[in-house]
């Protein structure tokens, strides 16, 4: 085969591969995750790896599953961090895709287990709206349990890397998602984030294991 007919087929078959972020009803985004699976995190503190259990909360470790399967969580900035608290993440870097997503929501999963340390679950303002912002309890976080927010998982390797998400910021630089107070992330993504708090840690990639 020619070179170039060979690179024009290569890119053919990258682009039939590839599933736009911009569109979350995409069928190529509804797989059905594996009963166990482990995602590595790698960020600008180093990595960690959490791992999913479908039987807490199968459908929002369904989702979880495939927006790390197709690298949604790459160049995302820990836009909310709570010294001891949690650690929040899940607002796409690109504002075009974090707009098509910001209303992408879920049905609850009644949670099975508790918010202990180390814990990943998606955050939410109602009954119902959880979309693709997660955290990381960085501490015991029981109270959440009552109001709830389910785990699907937890961070078993790198919470030293976790513990070090710089929380300088606190709730100003992404806090007030149940008073709306989100609009410029979702507006601008990382080009706001990167002007207004620039000390924030990011994924660098999220990656399936």
């Amino acid at each position: 085969m020619r070179p170039m007919r060979r690179a024009l087929l290569l890119i053919v078959l990258v682009l039939a591969g590839c599933t736009s972020l911009l569109n979350p009803n995409d069928p190529r985004l509804q797989t059905r995750a594996p009963e166990l699976f482990r995602v590595r995190f790698a960020t600008s503190q180093g990595d960690f790896i959490v791992e999913v259990h479908r039987s807490w909360a199968p459908i929002g470790a369904d989702r979880f599953y495939n927006l790390a399967a197709h690298h949604f969580f790459d160049g995302q900035r820990f836009f909310r961090v709570r010294q001891g608290g949690f650690a929040q993440f899940g607002i796409p870097a690109n504002p075009r895709v974090a707009q098509a997503w910001r209303t992408a929501t879920l049905s609850d999963d009644p949670p099975k287990q508790s918010n202990v340390r180390g814990t990943i679950a998606y955050a939410f303002t109602t009954a119902n709206t959880r979309t693709t912002q997660l955290f990381i309890n960085l501490a015991d976080n029981k109270q959440f349990d009552p109001q709830g927010f389910a785990p699907i998982g937890m961070v078993t390797s790198g919470m030293d890397v976790v513990d070090r998400i710089y929380s300088g910021y606190g709730e100003t630089a992404g806090g007030g998602m149940r008073a709306g107070h989100q609009d410029a992330l979702f507006a601008e993504g990382n080009a706001y984030l990167t002007r207004q708090f620039p000390r924030l840690d990011y994924i660098r990639k999220a990656r399936l294991e």
